[in-house]
């Protein structure tokens, strides 16, 4: 066979086809996601600067540091503290939204865009803003509080609530994009389900729970699994507001990372092997949470 006949006959097979089309994504993702992946392993392997001078091969040295380094357990407490708390608020709140908003009216439309908003805005500009708000002598939230007699409340500098207002910014921030989500399938719900329901004499509530939950419980697991991927990698609006304080008690596994790495400390070895447990952590609970999903599913 001539050398354009196979080339002909090679190409005439669907499947090769849809090599060829795959092709381009699987070069981008070797070339930024799998080879960054293998390579920053291997760097967590070294004591080395941002520079990557005098590196030193020292094994697991890094991961040994890291279990004994109090700092990296507070980060991780403070990132799974987090994510405990954002996650279920943030969800609850866009799945009572995405209720209340479904029907196609034009008022509704109008609100969907509003509450869309944030997510359009990068999380440092939302930072930037809420830091404003709440600032502790010019803050429009001090102003009406003192207006009440509250006086010295301090939003961003209490070693006990300010973690709760991050999450509080983190939720306002993206609860726009779950919402829509929420909207999306529970519009995709067959309506001759809720008008059995409605001859059966069902509240609204109870078809809710009954009905609507059970058939969007795709989605939502969807949405859990990314916004918990999400809010274990929180920094940037915690990095803006608080820079990890005070007393780093909101200093985050990524915010400590970036510490270690690019501020003082310039170890750019041990902040890839903090790193490297975070996305254990990451894959861990993906690959479980993803096992379920697909165990109900086939159940």
């Amino acid at each position: 066979m001539k050398l354009g006949e196979r080339f002909r006959a090679f190409w005439n097979k669907p499947s090769h086809i849809a090599y060829l089309f795959i092709a381009p994504v699987m070069i981008l993702l070797v070339t930024f996601s799998i080879i960054p992946m293998i390579a920053s392993f291997f760097l967590s392997t070294f004591d080395a600067d941002i520079f990557l001078n005098d590196n030193k091969f020292i094994g697991l040295g890094n991961y040994q540091e890291a279990l004994q380094d109090p700092r990296f357990w507070n980060g991780l407490w403070v990132t799974v503290k987090f994510a405990v708390v954002e996650v279920p608020i943030q969800m609850i709140v866009a799945m009572v939204l995405a209720a209340l908003v479904t029907k196609n009216s034009v008022q509704n439309k109008i609100f969907r865009g509003i509450y869309f908003l944030p997510i359009i805005c990068s999380a440092t500009a939302v930072a930037i803003m809420w830091r404003m708000f709440l600032h502790s002598s010019v803050g429009i939230f001090t102003y009406f509080l003192e207006l009440m007699g509250i006086r010295g409340v301090n939003f961003l500098n209490s070693p006990d609530i300010t973690i709760y207002v991050i999450i509080f910014m983190s939720v306002w921030k993206t609860f726009g994009i779950s919402t829509i989500i929420f909207v999306s399938a529970m519009q995709n719900v067959p309506k001759d389900l809720y008008e059995a329901a409605d001859l059966d004499g069902c509240s609204k509530i109870k078809q809710f729970f009954k009905i609507t939950i059970p058939i969007i419980m795709p989605t939502f697991s969807f949405i859990l699994i990314t916004r918990l991927i999400g809010s274990l990698q929180v920094f940037d609006i915690i990095f803006t507001t608080t820079g990890g304080g005070p007393n780093y008690t909101t200093e985050s596994l990524v915010t400590y990372v970036y510490t270690r790495a690019f501020s003082t400390q310039n170890r750019l070895g041990y902040a890839t092997a903090l790193s490297e447990f975070l996305f254990g952590l990451i894959l861990v609970l993906t690959v479980i949470m993803y096992g379920k999903m697909f165990k109900n599913k086939n159940n």
